[in-house]
């Protein structure tokens, strides 16, 4: 596998990497990973010029295999049910002014979602506004236990190298977590969540400082398969940057994710039970992945994972890669050797890339 740091990335994005780089130094409000100091990636590799890791599954993109069928469609785990929804969000209401960030203002607010309130965290910069409106990343955290989750706590720095970089951030916190109205679900048993981004993404278009036509998505781990799906049922996230994400299809996810019992897996046995399994019904799970509809991105994808993550096989990232290359799609791919989860290592570094991603794809200065 060949290694690169990143001073050998080629013009002109090693000039616009590195004056990011140089720029977000040392300035990051907060920190996840008990570092505020800028850390360089350690031998990123880099996709287009790179093998995937050894333990990478072959790559399936199985979208010929699809059950259209009106009971598969109606499953509300399907795709198809998620595009049937109408996401019209709600003005968000202020519900507390926190501390401001250096040059950006943080509130709590509340908007609403399959009628819950529904509270985020939202920052707004206190750069001249441009013509249009600010840009937007919707912001889409991990798996946080939801009952110790606060609006406030945890991913600090890294809605901090959004906000301070000139975007609006808007971190939900998705139903039954904190005090957000509403029971916690199954992120990949239920559409809860991804409904709620999507109407906070509907609820962003509405404020009136944002651009409604700029607006990326990022995502950790389970925010990564929020984000995903989020960007093949709605066309108007023009860019996603996606970290350690659970980014695989149902059927791979069957035999290296889904693993024991419990109630959080009711919805799978019920599923098994009225569809069937994988092996004898694969089109009804590939109309429930994302994977399947990969054509349907609707922007360009960046993806970060750490070798070493314990957590999420960084083989799904590879895969994801490998499946949206094979359509066409423009998609970046990162790695990280002897990186963990967080990817604590190199956090900073990938950070300014993810935001170099964003101002080229969402704000569009790069052209």
């Amino acid at each position: 596998m060949m290694s690169k740091s990143i001073f050998e990335i080629q013009p002109p994005f090693r000039a616009i990497l590195l004056a990011t780089l140089l720029l977000l130094a040392g300035c990051f409000q907060g920190s996840d990973a008990d570092s505020n100091t800028l850390v360089e990636p350690e031998g990123v590799v880099i996709s287009a010029e790179s093998e995937p890791p050894a333990a990478a599954p072959p790559v399936e993109v199985s979208a010929a295999l699809l059950d259209t069928s009106p009971a598969a469609a109606a499953h509300p785990l399907s795709i198809a049910a998620l595009r049937a929804r109408s996401y019209t969000g709600s003005d968000f209401v202020v519900e507390q002014v926190l501390e401001p960030g250096v040059n950006y203002n943080r509130y709590v607010v509340s908007y609403l979602s399959d009628g819950l309130k529904i509270y985020a965290l939202l920052t707004v910069p206190l750069l001249p506004k441009p013509p249009s409106g600010y840009p937007v990343v919707i912001f889409n955290h991990g798996y946080i236990p939801p009952d110790e989750y606060r609006t406030t706590e945890r991913y600090v720095a890294y809605v901090d190298a959004f906000a301070r970089s000139g975007y609006i951030v808007v971190k939900s916190d998705y139903r039954g977590h904190g005090i957000s109205e509403g029971e916690p679900e199954s992120a990949y048993g239920s559409p809860g969540y991804v409904v709620d981004v999507l109407n906070a993404l509907a609820a962003a278009r509405r404020y009136p400082d944002a651009d409604p036509d700029r607006i990326g998505m990022w995502g950790h781990s389970m925010g990564g398969y929020i984000t995903l799906r989020a960007m093949v049922a709605e066309q108007g996230v023009r860019a996603g940057v996606i970290w350690a994400g659970v980014v695989a299809s149902y059927p791979e996810m069957f035999t290296s994710w889904f693993r024991g019992g419990g109630t959080r897996r009711g919805w799978l046995t019920d599923a098994v039970a009225q569809f069937g399994t994988v092996e004898s019904n694969p089109g009804f799970w590939n109309a429930l992945s994302a994977n399947s509809f990969l054509t349907d991105l609707s922007g360009p994808i960046q993806i970060h994972h750490g070798l070493a993550d314990a957590t999420v096989p960084s083989a799904y990232s590879v895969m994801l890669d490998e499946q949206i290359r094979a359509v066409s799609g423009t998609v970046e791919l990162y790695l990280y050797p002897n990186d963990d989860h967080n990817i604590a290592s190199n956090r900073d570094g990938a950070l300014a890339l993810s935001v170099v991603f964003f101002d080229r794809y969402v704000k569009g200065i790069y052209g």
